[in-house]
């Protein structure tokens, strides 16, 4: 990472879809873009030869130490059942995988469409003498042996499954015991870096705020971040004097967040608080439309306070009563704020966002993911799931993110899902709420290439606008600037 006191001008850059220019960059910030040729001859010059310049990327939804924990979690994506899952577990540890504090953790399945239920007692038998947890793609919920529930303190039922707040407290309690060593963090913020990330929101369930100054001093400093606090953090944010923007270290790099609120669970983990029973379930059965996580009254008290202390809120509302809950507050409160996911979203509402003065804060990623799983439990409904171009069109100001680890730190997946709505082999779904190519990277930056602005630029070797959708995914970054330092720069620019 360079550490350039003087100017850095970037010689011969295109931006996206234009002519090529000089970019000088000094004191952290934009200098001047001028025509090509007409830059000073001063500082460090570096040739780009036209590659692609664009402003640095940000992911709006990260929870990070998910994120960099990935690696130490056998791998479940793609399992197609309960029985691939676990042969797949034991493959593992036939090949020697580690376990965390004598606990094997696995990450990423994702059962809404299996045809066979996880059960405790299928855990039990493949691994007997084993403590074994494997966590939900979407992070809602954890199946477990016996050993590996006793290891978190919790007791799950015949299925083995324990979801929402008590899963999420019981895997907090635990990962507080079994730190991650500072390299992880490094390693996970420089991968970011090489993809063209300067920046993320950490809604880690962690105390952000307090943590991540001190990553910033153990060198892990390739990206910004803005450090969300959760409710249960919310009276010391406040007592701290602690307000949204506010620089959290000497070098402006960690600033206070939002406060982020659940309110729902997940569609995989079909906990998502919808207006219609999940299928196959009673309506009159307890939670049959999903999970309300924080009642109307729990969250406008929660809003009025982080007002009042002048800290931002950040709402996690998924299903569509969830959503629509949501705009009352906000509605009732008079105040902007951001929904998280807004995953599906009734007709009537979307114009709500952008008269409330809400951002949308979405994973295009997730709609790739999902795509089966929303069919089967939102069928009918589909046509509004994952709606952001119905967002776009009604005038909300969106921002992209990836919720890593449910879906990889890469801002060009995002874009590439948000723009052509398909991926792999499969038709595009849903065509008709595709977005633009310039609205998915406006979503996916927060400053522009411009004199005046933050030295946050990304160079890439193709011009977005003529590539095609897996063009966009695989989109090769030589270079990324934060703040005027490279956190990343391909050893061909010189």
């Amino acid at each position: 990472m360079s550490d350039a006191t003087g100017p850095i001008t970037l010689l011969s850059a295109r931006p996206y879809g234009g002519e090529p220019v000089d970019v000088v960059v000094r004191g952290g910030l934009i200098e001047s873009v001028a025509p090509a040729g007409s830059a000073p001859s001063r500082g460090d010059r570096i040739q780009l030869d036209g590659r692609w310049v664009g402003p640095g990327l940000w992911d709006a939804h990260v929870h990070f130490t998910q994120w960099a924990v990935t690696r130490r979690r056998i791998d479940l994506a793609g399992t197609t059942g309960a029985a691939d899952a676990i042969a797949t577990v034991r493959r593992a540890l036939a090949a020697g995988f580690p376990s965390i504090d004598g606990v094997v953790f696995g990450y990423g399945y994702r059962d809404g469409v299996w045809s066979e239920p996880t059960t405790l007692r299928a855990l039990d038998d493949a691994f007997p003498e084993t403590p074994v947890v494997l966590i939900n793609g979407d992070l809602h919920s954890g199946w477990m042996s016996s050993l590996g529930a006793a290891r978190l303190g919790v007791v799950p039922d015949a299925t083995g499954v324990v979801r929402e707040g008590e899963w999420t407290a019981a895997l907090r309690r635990f990962e507080e015991t079994t730190a991650l060593p500072v390299d992880a963090y490094r390693d996970a913020a420089e991968g970011a870096a090489r993809r063209g990330v300067v920046g993320i929101v950490d809604f880690e369930i962690a105390p952000n705020p307090e943590e991540w100054p001190e990553r910033l001093a153990a060198g892990v400093d390739a990206l910004r971040v803005e450090a969300a606090v959760w409710p249960d953090g919310l009276d010391d944010a406040l007592a701290r004097g602690l307000r949204t923007g506010m620089p959290l270290e000497d070098r402006g790099l960690v600033r206070m967040g939002p406060l982020k609120v659940v309110v729902d669970g997940s569609l995989n983990t079909r906990t998502a608080w919808c207006w219609d029973p999940y299928p196959g379930v009673e309506p009159a059965a307890p939670h049959a439309c999903g999970v309300e996580a924080v009642s109307f009254a729990e969250l406008r008290r929660l809003l009025e306070r982080a007002r009042a202390g002048g800290i931002a809120a950040a709402v996690h509302a998924i299903g569509d009563r969830a959503n629509t809950r949501v705009l009352e507050v906000f509605e009732s409160l008079g105040m902007p704020g951001t929904v998280e996911h807004a995953q599906l979203v009734r007709a009537v509402d979307f114009p709500r966002f952008a008269r409330a003065g809400l951002v949308a804060s979405v994973q295009p990623e997730h709609a790739m993911d999902d795509r089966d799983v929303a069919e089967r439990h939102w069928a009918g409904r589909t046509g509004r799931a994952f709606a952001f171009g119905s967002l776009h069109a009604a005038g909300a100001e969106l921002r992209l993110g990836s919720d890593a680890p449910v879906a990889p730190l890469d801002p060009w997946h995002a874009i590439a899902s948000a723009t052509a709505r398909s991926r792999d082999a499969r038709d595009a779904w849903h065509p008709e709420q595709r977005l633009p190519l310039q609205v998915a990277l406006a979503a996916s930056a927060r400053t522009r290439v411009e004199p005046g602005a933050p030295g946050d630029l990304v160079v890439v070797e193709r011009d977005p606008f003529s590539c095609g959708r897996d063009e966009l995914r695989r989109m090769p970054v030589a270079a990324t600037m934060r703040a005027g330092d490279f956190t990343h720069r391909d050893p061909s620019l010189c």
